[in-house]
């Protein structure tokens, strides 16, 4: 459709009005208020954070959740480079974003006008495309290119710059305004049959679904294979949780750190099959697997096919339909009930290293010790959420492992932590995203209490807003995973970079205007997570826990990777 507009923050209005848009984090500025004055009085909620960070983790939460590009809209200047971080971690999560930023006018460049820069050039390497309009004509497709480009193959952060001039100046003539989408599910379908093959051909396979597994919303055809099969499956990434840990077929999480059957798998499989995961960190970049396992990958995206090991079968392909073809040759050949039984000793094995695993960190989840240890902590919170629709966000390194090692998750998109950027600081921002987008649902956050920190004020949108999220804080008195971190690597902690001290951070919450509650013995973590939320406020639940505990996380910091 082409419409008259009166200047170019209308028609990137309603660009966005057109795009389906209905929610937008932000933090104002000078340079956003044309396009503000134009969504006061639509129905694209407006949601202001107290820093431009938690805007973009609220808009990342957004895309994570929904499988929609999240929006997040700054100002010039320092509001743009405040983005940043997240902005990073969405673009190593895949998470589709879309952020806008105004800017300086074309014509005022490098003039030293307020908060001029450069900005395109600063963002470019971390997102999918970066887009400066120029003219205001042109704003609704910018916008239009921006969405296809963030949610079409594999989803990413797209940056689109609207200088202040370009803004408010009137478009000549009409405007064509449109939406362009694309659902493209490209599956090889001869692959599919070597894939098929390669089943056969294997005792112990490894299925594992990671984020890919969840963009393209496979979790139905997958469960629906490797039922038929007698597949046995791990998830990874945003894809935890697209087959329910619950499922008889499904392993929980893939990381080889968590108690259960994970780590035996990959060191006794013959055939590992990526579906949407890559072979980075969490894995050891491919070395949990046997050295002499096949490993199958699926991916959108050809250029990840092959990262860090050597590939028997690459294949490009949405993983939904991938899961389907699979499944139809299987049906068509009739071969279900054969792979079942041929991978029955397999799923057995497979049950008896989960229980040996789960009774081996038996003692740190039953843990009476005080201070608490951590991983007791992250048990209570997991069995208090006991309900197929409540959502668990976490934050901090340490407090992060202990629930990934934990966590029990019956629905995809229903779980959610930083991630491979390993970005500190969006547990708050996420929460209230997540309780913002669904009122109905119990909402907790379990975070460390170095995490915490980064966007405590985001505590006051929550409350202001309306927003009863739980926070639960892993309170080890400093940056426990650094902590742990230089103790193994160097012998000893620095406690003049590492100690944070006794913070009453439920106190401060109080203060503002929520309900805030001290723990100090672990028996007390359920009634209190009771009392949180019976009292329907924002509330903090400050669990003082053992900082001598040392995650696996911290040892494989000071082990591996990026500090080698």
């Amino acid at each position: 459709m082409e419409l008259e507009f009166a200047n170019g923050g209308q028609a990137a209005a309603r660009a966005l009005i057109e795009h389906g848009v209905d929610t937008i984090f932000t933090l104002s500025g000078g340079h956003l208020n044309p396009i503000y004055a134009h969504l006061e009085e639509s129905e694209i909620r407006l949601f202001d954070t107290r820093h431009e960070q938690a805007a973009v983790w609220m808009a990342d939460a957004y895309g994570r959740f929904t499988r929609k590009p999240g929006v997040a809209m700054v100002t010039a200047g320092p509001g743009f480079t405040n983005a940043l971080t997240p902005i990073a971690s969405a673009a190593m999560a895949g998470t589709p974003l879309v952020l806008i930023a105004g800017s300086v006018g074309i014509n005022m460049a490098e003039k030293l006008d307020l908060q001029d820069m450069r900005q395109a050039p600063v963002i470019e390497p971390m997102v999918k495309k970066a887009l400066v309009c120029q003219l205001p004509s042109r704003i609704p497709e910018f916008v239009d290119l921006a969405f296809r480009e963030a949610s079409s193959g594999r989803p990413g952060p797209v940056y689109l710059e609207l200088p202040i001039d370009v803004l408010n100046a009137q478009p000549v003539g009409p405007v064509e305004v449109k939406v362009s989408t694309v659902d493209a599910r490209p599956v090889d379908i001869a692959k599919v049959s070597d894939l098929h093959r390669l089943l056969a051909e294997s005792e112990r396979p490894m299925v594992i679904a990671g984020s890919g597994a969840w963009y393209s919303d496979a979790g139905a055809s997958l469960a629906r294979l490797v039922e038929s099969a007698g597949l046995p499956i791990f998830t990874s990434a945003n894809g935890r949780g697209v087959v329910s840990d619950l499922n008889p077929y499904c392993f929980g999480g893939s990381l080889a750190i968590r108690p259960g059957a994970s780590a035996y798998a990959g060191m006794m499989t013959d055939l590992v099959v990526l579906l949407g995961s890559r072979l980075n960190l969490f894995s050891l970049f491919g070395g949990v697997f046997n050295p002499d396992a096949k490993i199958v990958q699926v991916d959108i995206r050809a250029e990840e096919i092959g990262r860090n090991r050597a590939v028997d079968l690459p294949i490009v392909s949405d993983i939904r339909a991938l899961a389907d073809e699979l499944g139809r040759v299987i049906e068509a050949e009739g071969t279900a009930p054969d792979l079942e039984s041929r991978f029955a000793p397999w799923i057995d094995d497979l049950k008896v290293e989960e229980v040996k695993g789960l009774a081996a960190a038996e003692p740190q989840w039953s843990c009476p010790d005080t201070p608490i240890h951590p991983m007791r902590l992250a048990r209570e919170v997991d069995e208090f959420l006991d309900r197929d629709d409540d959502m668990l966000v976490t934050d901090g390194g340490d407090a992060t492992t202990w629930t990934g090692m934990t966590r029990t998750i019956r629905r995809a998109g229903h779980y959610l932590d930083y991630g491979l950027f390993g970005s500190l600081g969006g547990g708050v921002p996420y929460a209230n995203a997540a309780k913002f987008l669904y009122p109905d649902r119990r909402v907790v956050l379990l975070t460390g209490d170095g995490s915490l920190g980064f966007n405590f004020m985001e505590f006051e949108r929550a409350i202001t807003r309306g927003l009863p999220i739980v926070v639960v804080v892993s309170n080890d008195l400093g940056w426990g995973m650094i902590r742990h971190s230089q103790e193994v690597k160097l012998g000893r902690s620095i406690e003049s970079v590492v100690e944070l001290g006794a913070i009453r951070y439920d106190s401060i919450v109080e203060a503002m205007g929520g309900a805030g509650f001290l723990v100090e013995n672990p028996d007390d973590i359920r009634s209190t997570l009771d009392a949180a939320f019976t009292s329907e406020k924002t509330s903090l639940v400050n669990v003082m826990t053992d900082p001598t505990a040392v995650s696996p996380g911290s040892i494989a910091l000071a082990n591996v990777g990026a500090y080698q």
